[in-house]
């Protein structure tokens, strides 16, 4: 959107676009190619794995009962963190190597496990699937979704769980190319229209 708003804005100002070095159909193609393929078909491998066994459905309690459809009605609640906060975590991400998303994907994790009273939870995070510099001026659709399974366990600190969340996130951001409808598509996950 930021890159739409740019241009229409350069638009708007009667200046002229700048040519674009690829298009769209040029990711295409290069998507179709024998080494992406080969590419996929190797990332596939890596989720197929990490997808194997039985899939936990996470179970947070509820105070209704969970309709036969999915209903997206809800509440939300917002917060900040205080500069003092943010500066900790912050702080807390740069002392274990970790970026401040991966701090907060496993304090996530740590509360989804609380919550459900599981130890293993799955939390679906989007990427913007512009791995190359070239992809960024491109107005098109390249998110992907990845699955990020973690095994918040109460016996385990919260530094060996991030350093775990972040071997985890790592590895699915090197494998970000293989589309998440696919591998929703291939594991053994049981579909419920409530869900």
């Amino acid at each position: 959107m930021a890159e739409l708003f740019k241009e229409f804005m350069l638009l708007y100002q009667d200046e002229v676009l700048p040519p674009l070095r690829i298009h769209y159909k040029d990711f295409s193609r290069w998507q179709s190619s024998k080494k992406q393929i080969e590419l996929i078909r190797q990332q596939e491998e890596y989720w197929i794995k990490e997808f194997s066994g039985e899939i936990p459905v996470l179970n947070l309690p509820v105070d209704f009962a969970r309709p036969a459809i999915q209903d997206f009605t809800g509440h939300s609640l917002a917060f900040e963190l205080g500069k003092g906060e943010s500066l900790k975590l912050k702080n807390l991400a740069i002392s274990e190597g970790l970026t401040l998303y991966m701090v907060l994907l496993a304090l996530f994790n740590v509360l989804l496990a609380r919550l459900s009273g599981q130890d293993e939870i799955v939390v679906g995070s989007p990427v913007n699937g512009r791995r190359h510099p070239e992809l960024e001026p491109l107005v098109g659709m390249f998110v992907n979704t990845l699955a990020l399974r973690n095994y918040p366990i109460g016996e385990k600190s919260i530094k060996e769980l991030m350093a775990e969340v972040k071997e985890e996130t790592m590895a699915a951001w090197e494998n970000q190319d293989y589309p998440f409808e696919d591998l929703v598509e291939r594991v053994a996950v049981e579909r419920d229209a409530g869900r």
